[in-house]
């Protein structure tokens, strides 16, 4: 990941904090945010529903942004989804013209309080009209016919002349348009407070629009040239219907996930082969001494190198972290409570005035982080700096007395291991779960301090340690741990550079049983609220499985500015 991309992924990050606070301001829905550029409510992923409202954060302008979030904020406020979903054509043309049609008349409702919002909406519709003329898609028949019903819908709806530089171009088709659609564009303006009303008058023209497109492909089909033009141009229209979709051209790679049937067929309960051969374990107990040793050196050199300003970012946690707690009473004071013990001193001495005492209050953090680093094979290229980091991030919340504990998650063994082994010999049952031996370690528990675990923390340097990864249960493993804590305040921070990657598992069960256990398992906690997650990605957009999560390039040198994005996600930033 490039410096440009890491800054396009963080302006887009910037962007989708904004508008997801612009949507939960206007609909007072709370549970609305991005992760993976999408939107969700709750777990719920919501679509998009018309053609201009499909933009590009990394490349649009913020404006543009802001006129998506107002667009989708008036679906959620004035369009009853369940009536929409039962009136829906199945045709794909029809529905998308049927769509677009109802978000068109949403946005018919903005507020008169709310001019701002409408003038954000017409200049997204009229910069969208314009770049789609531009683009050549109207030069075929079905781009230009779409095109024109848009306009026309949107002239009616909004009483507004349509968009003056392709009003000539689109009249020919337009005056053949108005015999058929006529009643139907004006019922469209006269039922817009009418939801049921004016989905009857929305489904007609969706029904004469999807009979003209496929006369259109009739006569085309035998074209090859025409017909692909056709095809982009309908494209250019396509809503977001397929929610697996994932398009990511910012530079930056995304973690990519997908639907599991075999973990939805077993109504999402997670299954696992075989405990027999799981463990947790030490992890300076897996390396010689005298190699503990080499890479404390090797870690101290390179963090030497670094230079990094720890009483700095022990401030910079603080501000975050610290809270107000009682520290005893101030006696002696000028104001305050009485203090009945100095009485006496008023008689004897009426000027004296310090007779108060009063509650001090200091600045302390009752606050446990555990930091959970994947130990998968793709972490070796990246673990001095991961590690780095993670060192630098436990010497500084110890200075502001937070407790700490650095823990990591890899397999027994490739491929499966003697889990696989065993399952082979009982007849490859169907479904078996995860089928690999988990192998948890801890590098520093949360009752050693930094200076005593310093040696036990080089272990991470050893490469053997590194094979496959089952991030669902590594995760559930360190939120018992922290529960177990007596901190009232508990992070979990999930260090990673891929999504759960096991092949004996994959194989037996599907390609996303594993992601979607880890979605599941971040769902449920962040449910229950007693630990906050947070994902730290290694040059990888984890959002599709943390709601709060940081991209970092960690081929570039650990900064200032790096830790103060993450002091900023801890601090509670959501990037989704």
């Amino acid at each position: 990941m490039t410096a440009s991309a890491q800054q396009q992924a963080r302006r887009q990050q910037r962007i989708e904090e904004l508008c997801a606070a612009s949507l939960r301001a206007i609909t007072g829905h709370l549970d609305l945010h991005y992760r993976g550029r999408r939107l969700y409510q709750g777990e719920a992923r919501l679509p998009n529903y018309a053609p201009h409202l499909r933009i590009d954060p990394g490349q649009d302008d913020f404006a543009d942004c802001r006129a998506v979030a107002d667009g989708i904020a008036l679906r959620l406020l004035y369009s009853d989804a369940s009536l929409h979903r039962q009136s829906c054509p199945k045709d794909p043309v029809e529905r998308l013209v049927f769509e677009l049609l109802e978000q068109l008349r949403v946005e018919t409702r903005t507020p008169d309080v709310m001019p701002g919002m409408a003038d954000n909406l017409l200049h997204r519709f009229e910069r969208w009209s314009r770049d789609f003329y531009r683009s050549g898609l109207t030069e075929g028949s079905i781009g230009l016919l779409l095109y024109t019903v848009v306009q026309m819908c949107w002239s009616r709806l909004h009483a507004r002349p349509v968009l003056e530089e392709t009003e000539d171009y689109i009249e020919g088709t337009r005056a053949s348009l108005v015999g058929k659609l006529g009643t139907a564009l004006h019922g469209l303006r006269r039922q817009r407070h009418d939801q049921a009303a004016y989905a009857e008058h929305a489904l007609a023209i969706a029904r004469v629009v999807g009979e003209r497109v496929r006369a259109e492909r009739a006569q085309v089909e035998e074209d090859d040239e025409a017909a692909d033009r056709e095809e982009e141009a309908t494209g250019a229209f396509a809503l977001l219907l397929d929610f697996e979709e994932s398009d990511n051209d910012d530079g930056i790679a995304a973690a990519t996930t997908g639907r599991s049937k075999v973990f939805e067929d077993a109504a999402l309960a997670y299954r696992v082969f075989t405990t027999r051969f799981d463990r947790e374990v030490a992890a300076g107990s897996l390396v010689r001494r005298a190699l503990l040793r080499e890479n404390r050196e090797r870690l101290d050199q390179a963090i030497a190198e670094q230079g990094i300003n720890l009483p700095r970012l022990a401030r910079r946690l603080g501000c975050v972290l610290w809270e107000p707690r009682p520290d005893g009473w101030a006696f002696g004071e000028e104001e305050g409570r009485i203090d009945g013990r100095r009485l006496a001193q008023l008689v004897s001495s009426p000027t004296e005035r310090r007779l108060f005492y009063r509650e001090q209050i200091k600045l302390g953090t009752d606050c446990a982080v555990s930091l959970l680093i994947d130990c998968s094979g793709s972490m070796k290229h990246h673990i001095m700096p991961v590690t780095i980091m993670a060192e630098s991030l436990i010497r500084a919340l110890e200075m502001i007395g937070a407790s700490t504990e650095l823990l990591g998650f890899t397999s027994g063994a490739w491929n499966g291991g003697r889990a696989y082994q065993e399952w082979m010999r009982r007849g490859r049952p169907r479904g078996p779960g995860r089928l690999n031996e988990v192998c948890h370690l801890v590098f520093k528990d949360a009752d050693r301090s930094w200076r005593r675990a310093r040696t036990d923390i080089a272990a991470l340097l050893k490469p053997d340690l590194f094979r496959e990864g089952i991030d669902g249960e590594a995760v559930d493993w360190a939120c018992e741990r922290l529960l177990a804590r007596p901190e009232t305040r508990r992070l979990l921070i999930v260090i990673s550079d891929g999504c759960p990657a096991d092949s004996a598992t994959n194989l037996a069960n599907d390609a996303y049983y594993l992601d979607n256990h880890l979605k599941e398992v971040v769902a449920r906690r962040t449910r229950e609220g007693q630990v906050e997650i947070l994902g730290l990605g290694v040059g990888l957009d984890l959002s599709p499985f943390y709601r709060r999560c940081l991209a970092t390039d960690m081929a570039q040198a650990l900064d200032t500015h790096l830790f103060d994005e993450i002091v900023e996600l801890i601090g509670g930033r959501r990037r989704r």
